[in-house]
């Protein structure tokens, strides 16, 4: 019985991912950070900087099959890239 429940568990996770195709289309140049969190969720990995008063951000999210990069420059998307493995 655990072992179905975990197994359900493991599915509904995986299916309920928001870092698909489908959110990525979505994600527009000069959309606001708080927006692409708001459809993807928060990111898994962030590295950011600012220099001269511009600040820059590039953050990813995975899920079992797909991976979102984003660079953000002062808090809008700049670039967006999606790869499947």
């Amino acid at each position: 019985m655990r072992l179905i429940a975990a197994l359900l568990l493991a599915f509904c996770l995986v299916a309920c991912s928001k870092v698909t195709s489908e959110n990525y289309q979505k994600i527009n140049t000069g959309m606001p950070h708080d927006e692409v969190v708001k459809l993807l969720g928060e990111p898994d990995t962030t590295d950011g900087g600012s220099v001269f008063g511009i600040s820059g951000e590039s953050a990813s999210w995975k899920s079992r099959n797909t991976a979102i990069t984003i660079q953000f420059i002062n808090g809008k998307v700049m670039t967006k890239n999606i790869e499947k493995f």
